[in-house]
């Protein structure tokens, strides 16, 4: 294979599927995505411990090429999801995998944290904290989705585990509420819940 060749394979497409919250989804993405060739092992775990419903109002936070917010609309198939995300070349991708999975109740925008999204609240916000936004974004990110949660709403977040104890009291002094789901080596599951 000349460099032509090879170059020309780097900007096709990478394609693979996966089986999250019981559906098996096909997914595209690129290099220079969060997590290109699969899905990451944060993602799966906060997947496994989020508590979804059939009519639930969903929002991915961050969303990258959309694994977490694909596998929400199609659990929450009688409700709707929004996958927001600051990078144009993720909701690129978002759109494309929202179509490759045949999804007609979720969409895909650019904001910058909750920045562009109106007065919409949801069931449920979930949400694959980067480690390195800072902690004035967390903080940021925390009040917002308080603010975008229906009573009763829950915000799930996974973050690595070097970050768990910053969550925790934040998440306590914005929710009142904090629980951990599941704490593993390299990552941990929490969620807080907005009182009804």
């Amino acid at each position: 294979m000349d460099n032509e060749e090879w170059l020309a394979r780097l900007r096709d497409d990478i394609v693979f599927e996966e089986t999250l919250l019981g559906q098996a989804l096909t997914f595209h993405a690129t290099w220079g995505l969060f997590s290109p060739r699969e899905v990451d092992d944060g993602t799966r775990l906060l997947l496994r411990h989020v508590d979804v419903g059939e009519g639930d109002e969903c929002l991915d936070l961050g969303c990258g090429y959309g694994p977490i917010g694909i596998a929400l609309a199609k659990a929450a198939y009688k409700g709707r999801t929004l996958l927001v995300d600051k990078d144009f070349v993720a909701i690129e991708y978002a759109r494309k995998n929202i179509a490759a999975n045949g999804l007609s109740n979720c969409q895909a925008m650019l904001s910058n944290g909750f920045r562009e999204i109106d007065d919409r609240c949801f069931d449920v916000i979930a949400s694959n904290v980067p480690a390195k936004v800072g902690k004035e974004l967390l903080q940021l990110l925390l009040h917002d989705a308080r603010g975008h949660l229906k009573p009763g709403g829950r915000l799930y977040v996974v973050t690595v585990t070097g970050l768990r104890r910053f969550m925790e009291k934040h998440m306590r002094a914005v929710f009142g509420n904090y629980e951990k789901c599941k704490q593993g080596s390299h990552y941990t599951v929490a969620v807080a819940r907005k009182a009804d």
